[in-house]
């Protein structure tokens, strides 16, 4: 009878060890199988542009096997920094921010931090440090937007600046571009500037109400970006004017490409929408996964024309 009890317990005892051993084991797997949740905020999803960066955004993520929380600010700072304040309250893994504003968004870079939750800026920037920013060199492109018309010009002649969203970190920065180029020719001389706010429409209500004031006298328009490109030249069309003035914008949404190839639009600056997402969602779950990564993400702008633009045109 000794014998047959301690044959039993010695099996109850393996069993209940067995058990164990197999909760322990699944509860691993489980931490380690844990799906990462990044919240994500726009500036904007009525830009085109934007939504682009934001469909590779979510394209990389289900690749990935990353869950993402997308809301969209509306070009609000203050609605920005609320989205971020309740990502942290979700406590999710990483943030990706596409800023409304340079200063005004700063706030949820802080907040993200203080959290100890990364947050990676993708394609605009704020002037508090994120845990790391991908996107481009906007000063680079209003200097390859003025540099082209100012060639095309000779060197002298009458230019319009249309802004994006003031404040906004591409805004600021594709003006100072184009004004260190400015800089360079004494005879070319910019006549008006304003925002149209990356709207086509208020773009060509801009255009129609300079075409008043300066006529012919306007040779060439640099807009901040694609939309207010195509809303200049829709309003110079109209005018009857399009082939006596220059029209250089920015992005090369497919639009733009389009109009660049019929050769109503003379140029447009190729900015990645693809690359900036696919890089944000990579870098973010690097940082989350306490992997190394790069904290400054830079890629370049490209000059695209009539001469080169069949290869920027997806088939």
């Amino acid at each position: 009878m000794k014998t047959i009890y301690l044959s039993i317990s010695l099996l109850a005892s393996t069993l209940l060890s067995g058990c164990n051993q197999s909760t322990s084991n699944e509860s691993t797997q489980g931490d380690a199988g844990k799906k990462l949740v990044v919240g994500v905020s726009m500036l904007s999803m009525q830009n085109e542009f934007i939504v682009n960066v934001n469909d590779e955004l979510a394209k990389k993520a289900e690749e990935a096997g990353v869950e993402l929380i997308t809301v969209d600010a509306e070009r609000s700072a203050l609605k920005q920094v609320e989205q971020v304040e309740s990502f942290i309250a979700q406590q999710v893994d990483a943030i990706i921010m596409n800023p409304c504003e340079v200063e005004a968004s700063s706030p949820a870079v802080t907040k993200a931090l203080a959290a100890k939750i990364p947050i990676v800026n993708v394609n605009s920037e704020t002037s508090t440090k994120p845990s790391a920013f991908v996107g481009s060199d906007d000063v680079e492109s209003g200097r390859i937007a003025m540099k082209f018309i100012a060639d095309k010009l000779g060197g002298k002649g009458n230019v319009v600046m249309m802004h994006g969203y003031m404040g906004q970190a591409a805004q600021i920065k594709r003006e100072q571009g184009a004004r260190e180029v400015l800089k360079q020719y004494p005879n070319i001389k910019l006549i008006a500037h304003q925002t149209a706010e990356w709207d086509r429409a208020k773009a060509m209500d801009l255009m129609e109400n300079w075409i008043q004031s300066y006529g012919s006298g306007i040779n060439a328009v640099f807009a901040h970006n694609d939309e207010m490109g195509l809303g200049a030249v829709k309003a110079l069309t109209d005018a009857g004017l399009k082939n006596k003035v220059l029209v250089v914008s920015i992005d090369a949404i497919p639009d733009a490409l389009q109009a660049v190839k019929k050769g109503t639009l003379d140029a447009t600056v190729f900015q990645n929408a693809e690359q900036q997402g696919a890089k944000a969602i990579e870098t973010a779950v690097k940082i989350a996964k306490g992997q190394p990564y790069e904290k400054e993400t830079l890629i370049p702008f490209q000059l695209v024309t009539k001469d080169n633009v069949t290869k920027f045109i997806k088939q």
